[in-house]
C-alpha cells in the first residue's frame, strides 16, 4: 500500500492539518538553520519540529544506533502517542499525526477525522494505530489532495522515495524523536517547552553531522502564527 508523497512545503502541510482540523492559529513554517539567531525569529511557542532527511546508509546507521539505544533501556512512556508506518510514503502525514497527537493539551482539535481517529487509537498500541491509519479513509483521501498542491510535480505513489520525515515533541519533560519506520518513540533526554527548540536543534544537527555536505536536510516548526 501507497500513497503519493507530500512535498516539504509547509504552505501545504498547514492547509494539510487546517483540512484536518487544527486550529488556524497553528502553522507549518520553515526552520532556516539552527544557529540560534535564526531560531530566535520563529514565534512562539514552537510545539514540534519536523525534519526531513535523506535516506542513505550513515543516516540509516544511526537510525539503528538510536532504536538499540533505546531497546537497551527498557524505557517506554506510554503518554507518547506513536504510531508504526506501513504505508509507504505516509511519512509526512505520520509525521504531522505525531506531532498534533502528542500536543492536545495546547491544540484544540476542531470536530473533523484527525480528532476522530485519534479518539479511537488513544488506547491501542503503535502497530495497532498503523494499521488503523490504513483504514482511515479520511485521513488518506486528505492526503492525495495535498500531496497534488505541491510547487513540484507530484511523484506517482510507486516511486521510490528516499527522503524521510521525522517529528520531535516534548512530553513529561522529555525530548522525543517519534519515526514511524522506528517501532517505539525515541527518548533524547531531558526537554522542557522553554529548551525545545534548541534541544531539537541539536538532535537534528547529530542527523547532519552523519553526512557534512549534503544539502537535502530541510525543516519545519509547528508553532502558534497569532
Amino acid at each position: 500500500m501507497a500513497w503519493v508523497p507530500l512535498e516539504s512545503n509547509p504552505e501545504v502541510m498547514t492547509k494539510f492539518i487546517h483540512k484536518l482540523g487544527v486550529p488556524t492559529k497553528w502553522e507549518l513554517m520553515d526552520v532556516y538553520g539552527l544557529d540560534p539567531e535564526l531560531l530566535a525569529v520563529l514565534p512562539k511557542p514552537v510545539v514540534a519540529l519536523i525534519l526531513l532527511y535523506p535516506i542513505s546508509p550513515k543516516t540509516e546507521d544511526f537510525k539503528n544506533e538510536l532504536e538499540k539505544k533505546e531497546k537497551d533501556s527498557g524505557a517506554n512512556n506510554n503518554k507518547v502517542y506513536h504510531l508504526i508506518q506501513y504505508v509507504s510514503n505516509a511519512c509526512g502525514t505520520v509525521a504531522l499525526i505525531h506531532s498534533v497527537a502528542n500536543n492536545l493539551n495546547r491544540i484544540e482539535l476542531e470536530d473533523g477525522v484527525l480528532k476522530k481517529f485519534l479518539e479511537e487509537t488513544k488506547d491501542l498500541t503503535s502497530q495497532q494505530r498503523g494499521e488503523k491509519l490504513m483504514e482511515a479513509q479520511g485521513i488518506s483521501s486528505t492526503h492525495e489532495d495535498f500531496a497534488q498542491e505541491g510547487q513540484t510535480e507530484a511523484p506517482s505513489e510507486d516511486e521510490k522515495v528516499i527522503h524521510h520525515f521525522v517529528a520531535f515533541v516534548e512530553r513529561d519533560g522529555s525530548i522525543y524523536e517519534l519515526d514511524g519506520r522506528k517501532p517505539y518513540p525515541i527518548n533524547h533526554g531531558s526537554s522542557n517547552s522553554e529548551t525545545f527548540l534548541e534541544d531539537a536543534a541539536r538532535i537534528c544537527r547529530e542527523y547532519m553531522n552523519r553526512e557534512p555536505g549534503e544539502v537535502r536536510f530541510t525543516m519545519m516548526a509547528l508553532a502558534a502564527a497569532e
